[in-house]
C-alpha cells in the first residue's frame, strides 16, 4: 500500500482533493496512517464536502498528538474542527473543542502561536452571539499573536475578522484596509486551502454588505479562478457560484445566473452549507422578475425553510401579484426590524416602491430622505443609484415631474455605471411618466420604447406588459394578430424594404430596439424572414 500512500500525498500536494481522499483512505484501510497523513486526510475530506468525516479524522489526529506529548499540533487539529463547526453554526460543539484544546495548552504552560489559533474561534463565536466589540478585541489579539510568531495564516484570518468587525462598528475605511491587507497572504500562497476559501467568501460578503460592487466583482473573479484551478474542490464552489450568480443577476445575465444557481444547489446537496438558502432566494428573485410567480412563491417558501428571510423579495412578489395589502404589511414589518444602515439601505428601495403603490407618499418621502442620508454615509455608487431612484419616484408621486427628472436621470446614469440594465430600464419608465406629465409625449414614448426593449431582452415579462399598458403606441392593434401599434409601424417600414438602421433613424430609436421589435414580429406572426413578414403586412392591409 505504499503506492496508495504516495499517490495520496502527491494528490494532496497538487490540490486533487478527491484523489487524495480516496488514496489516503485506501492506505489507511490497510495500515494505520501516520498522524501527518491523518491531517492530510481530514483536510481532503473537508474540502470535498465530507465535514463530519473530517472532524472524526482530526479528532483522531488530536488524540495522537496529545498522547505523543505535542499539545501544539493537537491544538491545531482542534482549531480546524472548531473552525468548521462554528462556521456551520454549531457553537456548542465548536466551543467544546476550543475549551478542550485550551486546557491542554494551559497544562503545558507553553507560550506558542496556537494560543492565537484558539483565540480566533472564540472571537468567531462572539460574532455569532452578536458581541461585535468582544469579537473585534479577540481578532486583534489573535492578529498580534500571529505577527509575534510570524505565522501569516492565523494573522490573515484574524485581520479579516477584525476588518469585518470594524465595518460593523462604522469604521469602514480601516476595516476595508485590513481586508485588503489580509488578502495579500492569499496571493503570496501563505494560507492553507481551507482558510483561503473562507477568506475569499468572507471578503466578498463584506463587499456586498457595503455595496462595493467593484471589490465584490474583483474578489469573486479571483475566487472563481481559485476554484477552477481545483476541479475536485467541493467546499466553497457552491458559495462561489452564488456570488457569481448575484453579479450576473445585477448585470442582466439572468439565464446564466439561473444556471449558476442550479449548479450551486447541486453542489450544496453534496456538501450542505448555510449559503443554500441564499441560492434558493436568488432563484426566487429570478422567477419573480420573469413573471413566473408560482415558481417564485415556491422558491421563497423553500428559502425561508432553509433559514433565508424571503424578504423583501416576497413583498415585491405580492406587489406584482396585485396583493397590495400583503405587500404593504410585509415591507413595513421588514423596514421596522431593519436596524443598521447597511440593512436598511437594502430594504428601503422596495419599501419606497411599495408605499408609493399604496398611496402613502409621505412615508415614502421619509424613507427616500433616509436613503439619501445612507448614500452619503456609505458613499457607494449602488446606494446613490437606489437613493436617486427613490427620490425621483417620490417627487413624481408628489406631482413634481420637473423636479423629479434631475434625480431620475442621475439614477439612470448611475445604474448604467454599475451595469444594472434592469434597474436602468425601470428608471426610464419613471422618466417617461415625468415627461408625459410635462406634456412631452414624444420623449415619453421614446423612453418607454427604450425601456420595453431592455425589458424584452431580459425577458422581464411583467415589466414588458406594464410598459405596453402605459405606452400610447404599444397598444395591441385590432386585425393585426397580437402586434402592438409600434410593431405594426415597424412592420410597415420593413415591408417597404427599409433596413433596421433606416427604420431606427426614422423612428428615432436605437437599431437594437428595432431588431427587438422585428424579432417579436417574427415570433408573433410565426414567420422567419422579412419577405414573409412583408407578405403578411400586404395581405392584412397593414402597409
Amino acid at each position: 500500500m505504499a503506492g496508495a500512500l504516495d499517490q495520496g500525498r502527491n494528490a494532496y500536494d497538487r490540490g486533487a482533493w478527491a484523489e487524495a481522499h480516496a488514496q489516503l483512505s485506501v492506505a489507511g484501510g490497510v495500515t494505520p496512517l501516520e498522524v501527518e497523513d491523518l491531517e492530510r486526510l481530514a483536510a481532503a475530506a473537508y474540502l470535498t464536502g465530507r465535514s463530519e468525516e473530517a472532524y472524526d479524522v482530526w479528532a483522531t489526529a488530536y488524540q495522537e498528538w496529545a498522547s505523543s506529548g505535542d499539545p501544539r499540533r493537537a491544538a491545531r487539529c482542534a482549531f480546524w474542527i472548531a473552525f468548521g463547526l462554528l462556521n456551520g453554526g454549531e457553537l456548542a460543539r465548536g466551543g467544546g473543542w476550543v475549551d478542550r484544546a485550551q486546557r491542554l495548552l494551559d497544562d503545558a504552560a507553553d507560550d506558542c502561536v496556537e494560543h492565537g489559533y484558539l483565540h480566533y474561534p472564540v472571537a468567531v463565536r462572539s460574532i455569532f452571539e452578536g458581541d461585535v466589540q468582544s469579537a473585534q478585541t479577540g481578532f486583534a489579539h489573535t492578529a498580534k499573536v500571529g505577527e509575534r510568531f510570524g505565522v501569516p495564516e492565523i494573522t490573515a484570518l484574524a485581520r479579516i475578522g477584525q476588518g469585518r468587525c470594524l465595518i460593523y462598528m462604522g469604521d469602514v475605511e480601516q476595516g476595508l484596509g485590513l481586508l485588503d491587507e489580509a488578502m495579500v497572504s492569499v496571493g503570496a500562497h501563505e494560507v492553507s486551502p481551507i482558510a483561503v476559501g473562507d477568506m475569499y467568501c468572507t471578503v466578498i460578503e463584506a463587499c456586498q454588505e457595503l455595496f462595493d460592487l467593484r471589490r465584490a466583482q474583483e474578489w469573486t473573479a479571483a475566487l472563481s479562478h481559485w476554484c477552477d484551478a481545483q476541479p475536485e474542490l467541493v467546499l466553497y464552489r457552491g458559495q462561489c457560484l452564488v456570488h457569481r450568480a448575484e453579479l450576473m443577476q445585477l448585470r442582466g445575465a439572468w439565464s446564466d445566473a439561473y444556471a449558476a444557481v442550479g449548479e450551486a444547489c447541486d453542489r450544496f446537496a453534496a456538501a450542505p452549507h448555510g449559503a443554500v438558502g441564499g441560492a434558493v432566494y436568488l432563484r426566487a428573485e429570478l422567477h419573480r422578475l420573469r413573471g413566473e410567480f408560482d415558481a417564485a412563491e415556491d422558491a421563497y417558501r423553500q428559502a425561508n425553510e432553509l433559514g433565508r428571510d424571503p424578504q423583501p423579495g416576497l413583498a415585491l412578489l405580492r406587489l406584482a401579484q396585485g396583493r397590495l395589502d400583503a405587500a404593504d404589511a410585509a415591507i413595513r414589518r421588514v423596514a421596522g426590524e431593519a436596524g443598521d444602515a447597511m440593512t436598511r439601505a437594502r430594504v428601503l428601495g422596495p419599501y419606497v416602491e411599495i408605499l408609493l403603490a399604496s398611496g402613502d407618499v409621505s412615508a415614502a418621502r421619509v424613507a427616500a430622505d433616509e436613503l439619501h442620508s445612507a448614500a452619503e454615509e456609505l458613499d457607494a455608487p449602488y446606494v446613490w443609484a437606489v437613493a436617486a431612484h427613490a427620490v425621483g419616484a417620490v417627487l413624481l408621486a408628489e406631482n413634481e415631474p420637473a423636479e423629479a427628472l434631475g434625480p431620475l436621470r442621475s439614477a439612470w446614469t448611475l445604474w448604467r455605471e454599475v451595469d444594472a440594465p434592469y434597474e436602468a430600464a425601470r428608471v426610464r419608465v419613471l422618466i417617461a411618466l415625468a415627461c408625459r406629465a410635462l406634456g412631452d409625449d414624444d420623449s415619453a414614448e421614446m423612453e418607454l420604447d427604450a425601456a420595453r426593449s431592455a425589458f424584452d431582452q431580459l425577458d422581464a415579462r411583467p415589466d414588458v406588459d406594464r410598459v405596453d399598458g402605459l405606452s400610447k403606441v404599444n397598444k395591441v392593434v385590432k386585425n393585426a394578430g397580437s402586434l402592438t401599434a409600434r410593431e405594426v409601424e415597424v412592420l410597415a417600414l420593413v415591408a417597404t424594404g427599409k433596413t433596421n438602421k433606416a427604420i431606427a433613424d426614422e423612428l428615432i430609436v436605437s437599431e437594437k430596439t428595432v431588431a427587438s421589435h422585428v424579432s417579436h414580429i417574427f415570433t408573433k406572426l410565426g414567420v422567419n424572414s422579412r419577405s414573409a413578414a412583408t407578405a403578411y403586412a400586404y395581405e392584412n392591409d397593414l402597409v
